[in-house]
């Protein structure tokens, strides 16, 4: 535990009743999506950049590590408190400071719920497209910090492309801005993308600078049904080599939908092998245009039958098929490892028969589903870590889609980050000279590994 000097600071700082160290407080900050706990110290809620500042001035000046949290969403425990000291909730920073109609810009609070920042620009005719799964309870900081996809990445592009400046506090807690309020900016280094994606390790958001575009003014919705993956997988690259990107390109493999056909009442028939939910969005014409085109264009690919969305609850019905699935999944087992890798999509095919293979070698379930339209693949290894070697079989079997993955030019994360669950794969993607340039920049920046150590790299790498 801390000394009672450290929680004295930190309660003069931020107030008393920002500041906990009962079991109960600690238990529920010990946690993320991966379900591993580690037990903080203290719980801190700072209220504003100022106070952060000075508790990082602390926290470095006595060597107490601090671990940065959102909504605690993320599936690589990214912010998980492995070293005890502080975990610093951000939830309390979550205003939307401005929305600038004319130059399609906002800025927002770290703390700040995804869909809740969506809604606010929608309300105004604007659009903000990156859209996690998670997007109902993530937070927009989280969201910077892991650089979060969605769907829509295939057309849009993800959380990295509509970040134009920050606000960070420093691991010695200086206050630094990041980027600006511009398309352009060529002044320095580039340190906006450097933050981006480097999961709190490098410096804490407290405030974020978005862009922003107008919102397209209707999107249709299309379920295809095939007889494979290929036919699937083909049917992704001709709509794109047909000059059209969908705003999303989601599939199912045949494990997936048969895990959603023994959940739900969904008619997905015995011969359906893949799906494909496939969305349009422009003005209305374009996407009626667009959407006859992509029906010609997949209608030779092994479509088994095809149901288009003509209103937005339809629409909602056709992504039902989609939703239905996590919740599916614990039909085939209690636990699981949600793994996100990438390949290029025309790899796709390829990849799903390779994890097929090493399902069945080393017997576990394996239930894939996804973006086709950018390669990002969610391998969801199925386990009931209660029976004997269940967990060591998982960790082959992952290690071994791993390096499938990389061998068709892939990349073993896409979205979730690194944190700690992947880091003891890192070597088998970056080679050694770019991991010591990566390290050298956290040791410039955080000389006494006080922020979110253990994160990224293992100790001894």
């Amino acid at each position: 535990m801390l000394d009672s000097r450290i929680v004295r600071i930190l309660q003069e700082t931020v107030g008393k009743e920002n500041v906990s160290t009962e079991q109960a407080d600690r238990i529920c900050y010990s946690y993320d999506a991966t379900q591993q706990r580690f037990l903080p110290d203290v719980v801190v809620h700072p209220g504003s950049p100022r106070e952060v500042s000075l508790i990082m001035k602390m926290a470095n000046a006595e060597k107490i590590p601090v671990f940065p949290r959102g909504a605690g969403s993320g599936f690589t425990g990214g912010s998980l408190p492995t070293k005890g000291g502080i975990v610093l909730v951000m939830t309390r920073l979550d205003r939307i400071l401005r929305i600038d109609e004319e130059n399609l810009i906002a800025e927002v609070e770290p703390g700040l719920v995804t869909e809740q920042f969506q809604l606010a620009v929608e309300k105004v005719g604007l659009f903000y497209p990156p859209d996690p799964a998670s997007l109902k309870f993530s937070t927009m900081g989280g969201n910077v910090a892991e650089c979060a996809g969605g769907p829509r990445c295939v057309k849009y592009g993800v959380t990295k492309d509509y970040i134009l400046g920050l606000e960070i506090v420093t691991p010695q807690g200086d206050i630094i801005r990041t980027g600006g309020e511009t398309m352009k900016g060529v002044v320095g280094y580039d340190l906006t993308k450097l933050m981006v994606g480097s999961e709190g390790t490098l410096g804490i958001i407290t405030k974020i600078i978005v862009k922003l575009i107008p919102l397209p003014e209707a999107k249709k919705t299309m379920l295809v049904q095939f007889d494979s993956i290929d036919g699937a997988a083909q049917a992704v690259s001709s709509i794109i080599r047909g000059k059209i990107i969908p705003t999303t390109l989601e599939f199912m493999d045949a494990t997936t939908i048969d895990c959603v056909r023994k959940a739900t009442s969904l008619d997905l028939p015995e011969s359906t092998r893949a799906v494909l939910i496939i969305e349009v969005d422009g003005d209305q014409d374009l996407i009626n245009r667009q959407a006859k085109r992509i029906l010609e264009i997949i209608a030779p690919l092994g479509v088994i039958s095809t149901q288009v969305a003509e209103t937005q609850a339809e629409s909602e019905a056709l992504w039902q098929v989609r939703r239905s699935v996590s919740a599916s999944l614990r039909k085939v087992n209690p636990d699981k490892f949600n793994e996100d890798i990438c390949v290029p999509r025309s790899k796709v095919p390829d990849m799903i028969r390779a994890i097929e293979g090493i399902s069945a070698k080393h017997a576990v379930p394996i239930v894939n589903f996804g973006h086709a339209g950018d390669g990002n693949i969610h391998v969801n290894v199925m386990v009931d870590l209660k029976t004997p070697g269940e967990h060591d079989r998982a960790h082959r079997a992952i290690e071994e889609i791993f390096a499938e993955t990389l061998k068709l030019g892939g990349t073993m994360s896409g979205e979730h980050g690194i944190g700690i669950t992947k880091a003891p794969y890192i070597p088998m993607e970056l080679d050694p000279i770019a991991v010591t340039y990566m390290k050298t920049i956290k040791r410039a920046l955080d000389p006494n590994n006080i922020l979110n150590p253990g994160k990224v790299f293992l100790e001894d790498q």
